[in-house]
């Protein structure tokens, strides 16, 4: 693949970025970076402990950091954090660096797919699927400002990975 630019991929969480990003980087050759897990290896905590011990403006601070640095690299394809792009200087160093491909799902949809996971932080809340439409209201400004949004609900990681190869 001629396309040396970085893939970052948004959206809200279980939307299939991290998922879909390995794919991804197996099929175009690109070494697979995933915030999350970048700013759990430095702090050497979960994302949950971070948030919980620091506070979510703490954990943002990391993450712009981690952006600064991968956004200076190429080939990377990079699953961000949901919240990553919401940050305007983010924004603007992503979007300077690569291509941002939004994946959306419908609430009911990453609800199924987080419901077991102890690690989402801003969802141990009553009612999940109410915060993540909340969420998702909030955030939908940023996730449309992508290069392209795709739709991941009902869809298979092939079929998403090749709708990307397309679309770049």
């Amino acid at each position: 693949m001629s396309y040396e630019k970085n893939i970052y991929l948004v959206g809200f969480m279980g939307a299939g970025k991290s998922t879909v990003g390995r794919a991804l980087a197996d099929k175009t050759g690109k070494i697979f970076k995933d915030l999350d897990d970048i700013i759990e290896e430095r702090e050497n905590k979960k994302i949950v402990d971070i948030f919980e011990e620091k506070g979510e403006e703490y954990f943002r601070r990391l993450e712009s950091e981690v952006i600064e640095e991968v956004s200076k690299s190429k080939n990377y394809v990079v699953a961000t954090g949901g919240g990553a792009i919401v940050n305007p200087t983010n924004f603007q160093k992503l979007k300077e660096s690569g291509v941002l491909i939004s994946l959306a799902a419908s609430p009911e949809a990453i609800y199924e797919r987080v419901k077991d996971s102890k690690d989402r932080p801003l969802l141990n809340v009553e009612n999940p699927i109410e915060e993540i439409k909340r969420m998702m209201f909030e955030r939908a400004y940023y996730y449309i400002k992508s290069d392209h949004i795709i739709e991941t609900t009902d869809r298979s990681i092939e079929e998403i990975v090749e709708e990307i190869l397309e679309l770049i």
